[in-house]
């Protein structure tokens, strides 16, 4: 019988100036580590997490027009493959030698439980060694670039992260209340973007599909990460203890623009109204 076809291979460069402009970089344009590092810095500081569209019952589109037209001209976020596709783009465009990783999310779910593998990441290759590069995993995101090395505790802006070697695939885990957490398992192999446009379309359509049920957001700046998930606001601050707050129909519009950078969107004004805490009503 004969396979689904997605079409050919290919890479679109991106616009490196309105990508640049959208995530605050004006340093050098060369494929060194300290390019890397800054860019994935700034990229989640920048572009937030989120996934309204699916949470909406929307299409979610990663050919590079559909993202960068989002992303980009649209000043919207997205989710990993959206985020991912475009930071994979930008590096590639800026000479890195980088290729999409496939990974099956392990966030808050127990080991033994077999989930498909709907998350992407981004495998950087340089002189000195390969590094993980992940700016779409939400709640728990990455402000820093990993070397690939098993075992070594790396420090990021937030939680301390380290890949474990587990039944041939990487595990990434970051130190959450003194408990190594895992995150997700990644296949060390490149992926098509037949693969990658598969599992976005599982994870965008499926009713099982963690983001069709609930709203999932986020931020990871410097000194500060926001996540909201439904209702609840969660602000995480290295060295300060967490605050949550249940945000009323009022609170919405404030926060998707001053807590992520979003503009408001008028059509998405009756899906958060019933979001709303009731308590805060």
């Amino acid at each position: 019988m004969g396979g689904l076809y997605l079409g050919e291979e290919r890479f679109t460069p991106v616009d490196l100036p309105a990508y640049c402009s959208r995530v605050g970089y004006d340093g050098p344009r060369e494929p060194t580590l300290e390019v890397l590092r800054e860019l994935h810095r700034l990229h989640p500081a920048s572009i937030p997490f989120e996934a309204l569209d699916v949470f909406l019952g929307e299409d979610v589109a990663i050919d590079p027009e559909a993202v960068d037209a989002k992303l980009l001209a649209g000043r919207r976020g997205g989710y990993c493959f959206e985020q991912n596709s475009l930071f994979l783009r930008a590096l590639r465009s800026l000479g890195f030698r980088a290729d999409p990783l496939i990974a099956r999310s392990r966030w808050r779910r127990p080991l033994h439980e077999v989930a498909v593998r709907t998350h992407m990441a981004v495998r950087v290759r340089l002189e000195a060694g390969d590094w993980l590069a992940d700016v779409g995993f939400g709640a728990c995101m990455l402000s820093a670039p990993l070397r690939l090395e098993m075992g070594r505790v790396q420090e990021t802006r937030h939680e301390p992260a380290r890949l474990t070697e587990v039944d041939g695939e990487l595990r990434l885990e970051r130190l959450l209340g003194g408990i190594w957490t895992p995150i997700c398992d990644l296949v060390p192999a490149p992926q098509t973007y037949a693969d990658i446009a598969a599992a976005n379309w599982l994870i965008a359509n499926h009713p099982a599909s963690a983001f069709r049920r609930h709203l999932v957001m986020s931020r990871t700046r410097d000194d500060v990460r926001h996540v909201l998930v439904d209702a609840r606001l969660t602000i995480r601050r290295p060295g300060v203890p967490v605050e949550h707050r249940m945000l009323g129909a009022d609170a919405f519009e404030r926060c998707l623009r001053e807590d992520f950078g979003l503009p408001f969107l008028e059509r998405w004004r009756p899906a958060l109204a019933a979001l709303a805490s009731p308590a805060s009503r």
